[in-house]
């Protein structure tokens, strides 16, 4: 059962309102995602790329850049390398186009998941070394490979991190040490005495603000650099990071670009997925764009993925993306054979009862355990582990609750990992098949969390009747767009609906279309795109069959519903109505 609370932050919302040219309801909605001070409320609704730090605050950003223009006059050969998921493609990306203008003798070099793992690696190192290759360049990795790196130093190579990754550190006595790579220069906004204000960037942000000041250094014009911002952009929701700050410009003006964005990669991605009339929103990257790219890792190679963004031809980009769609379909289907193989292992056995859940699925592809492990936390609401069985040893994905740091609560057990690294939200690892039932049981010991936890909280940002809605107070909520993590979509809610009537509609028969009605007689169709078989069966264990009967006949009936909802303008035959899209139901 979910727990609902209503959001009750104080501000003077009317002196706002008439400060901003907004309206109370507006206003409301800003002081709840904590946005205060004139400053800060002009530039959550109204900021730009004038308002980005610059670059330069970013440790070692500008050491990093100085150092690659000297590898580049020398002519030495410079190797890239990624990771195989949507922020290390799209940093891969920049990182390889700058050096490219920069007339750098340069190649990337993407990890294949299931040969090599994340991350840089000595066999990477070795191949590169062997190759001729003088400089390595990571991007969305790095911070975590102390040996690794340690190697690569040891055999005269030069290299650089760029990465957005939790830092390791060992604990004595209450004391923390941070652990950092004998890189030549590591860029990490999430270093303790890096200056730049902004700490959540994801990995192809970071290394854009590197290429800022390599193209600063190489005399190139800044505006080239804004060539990248829309790949900036797609890693930013791609990889789940908070919309807040900087990223929160960085995917609002991306996304303005991706509408008209020249590359072809991009471009097809969009055509194969129906979206060229549509206006692209954070939505579109998170759930239709973004699994495309990241399902070249998981089932193939990032690499076609890196392919498909290289194109040159309309014709080369369509082929690509094409394949992109039809791999991503084939890993949602194998998404839910492990999915439904993972929630029957939990109801059978005694893991039910378990705080943190550890499930290990020996034959389920690799790629597909952190999905899974999302599927699954969404059922439970409780921190999640996927395992599955590697050539060599088991590796696994974890996603998380907000009352649990992933990486925190990892690092109290690190003896059982061969390889771990994360954020408090997801992490990954590898580790011995024969450390699993350990692992549970250390997790599971060591937690402090409560059943308190594991209810899911719903906040309510303003009760409002569904008569106070209109276009005006619809079109202004864009304004707070884009809508993610950290910068969700604004709830309202409303007691006791009379719902008048409702039908079931979709190919899938997965949307329930309802007319309801309030207590001030406002009439208005609400959508609900949830568990419709979940939804039905509520009901009627609520009101009985007969009046579930006369609610799909259109009949007076004794069917109230509270509900939170977002309301949209349903457009029609150029006829415009408003509606609500119905969240959560009580």
């Amino acid at each position: 059962m979910e727990k609902w609370f209503v959001a009750a932050k104080k501000a003077d919302f009317y002196k706002i309102a008439e400060e901003f040219h907004i309206s109370p309801v507006t206003a409301r909605l800003i002081r709840n995602r904590d946005i205060i001070g004139e400053e800060e409320i002009q530039k959550y609704l109204y900021g730009d790329l004038h308002d980005l730090h610059d670059p330069k605050k970013m440790k070692g950003a500008q050491e990093a850049a100085v150092l690659l223009k000297q590898k580049i006059q020398e002519g030495k050969k410079i190797r890239i390398i990624g990771d195989y998921d949507i922020d290390g493609v799209n940093a891969s990306y920049i990182l390889l186009q700058a050096l490219r203008r920069c007339q750098a003798n340069v190649d990337v070099e993407i990890p294949d998941r299931m040969k090599d793992g994340y991350g840089i690696n000595e066999q990477l190192i070795t191949f590169a070394y062997e190759e001729g290759v003088d400089t390595i360049l990571t991007c969305d990795n790095g911070i975590a490979a102390m040996e690794q790196i340690a190697y690569g130093k040891k055999i005269g190579m030069t290299i650089i991190v760029t990465d957005h990754h939790d830092l390791r550190y060992l604990e004595e006595n209450g004391k923390r040490t941070v652990i950092l790579p004998n890189a030549d220069v590591i860029v990490n906004p999430k270093q303790s005495d890096c200056p730049y204000p902004f700490k959540q960037l994801c990995g192809a942000a970071v290394a854009w603000k590197m290429i800022m000041c390599l193209y600063h250094e190489m005399g190139i014009a800044m505006e080239e650099a804004f060539e990248f911002l829309e790949f900036a952009a797609v890693a930013t929701v791609g990889d789940v990071m908070d919309l807040t700050g900087e990223n929160r410009i960085i995917v609002k003006e991306g996304l303005k670009k991706i509408a008209v964005t020249p590359n072809q990669g991009l471009r097809a991605l969009i055509k194969v997925n129906g979206l060229t009339e549509a206006k692209i929103t954070a939505y579109h990257i998170g759930f239709v764009i973004g699994p495309c790219i990241n399902a070249s890792g998981r089932l193939d190679t990032a690499k076609r993925a890196l392919a498909l963004l290289l194109s040159r031809s309309e014709e080369e980009a369509i082929q690509l993306a094409a394949e992109l769609k039809t791999l991503n379909e084939e890993r949602k289907e194998m998404t839910l054979q492990g999915y439904e193989r993972a929630v029957q292992i939990i109801e059978s056995g005694e893991q039910k009862e378990d705080k943190v859940l550890v499930v290990f699925l020996p034959d389920c592809h690799e790629s597909l355990a952190g999905i899974i492990a999302g599927r699954i936390r969404e059922k439970y609401h409780k921190p999640v582990f996927v395992l599955t069985r590697g050539k060599e040893e088991v590796k696994g994905s974890g996603r998380s609750i907000e009352a649990y740091s992933m990486f925190e609560e990892m690092m109290k057990s690190q003896e059982l990992f061969i390889k771990f690294g994360g954020h408090p939200m997801a992490a990954g690892l590898s580790m011995k098949e024969e450390n699993i039932e350990k692992l549970r049981r250390a997790f599971n010991e060591k937690t402090t969390l409560t059943q308190e936890d594991f209810i899911p909280k719903v906040l309510i940002d303003v009760p409002m009747p569904i008569d106070y809605i209109t276009e005006e107070l619809v079109e202004e909520l864009e304004l707070l767009e884009p809508f993610g993590k950290g910068n969700t979509k604004p709830l309202f809610a409303e007691k006791d609906l009379n719902v008048l009537a409702a039908r079931i509609l979709g190919k899938n028969k997965n949307v329930i279309k309802m007319q309801v009605e309030n207590k001030a007689g406002c009439v208005m169709d609400a959508l609900y795109f949830g568990d419709v078989e979940a939804f039905q069966k509520d009901l009627t264990e609520k009101f009985g069959q007969q009046e579930i009967e006369k609610l799909f006949l259109h009949r007076q009936n004794q069917v109230y519903l509270s509900v939170t909802y977002y309301p949209t303008i349903n457009v029609y035959r150029e006829c415009r109505s408003l509606q609500i899209v119905i969240q959560n139901y009580q």
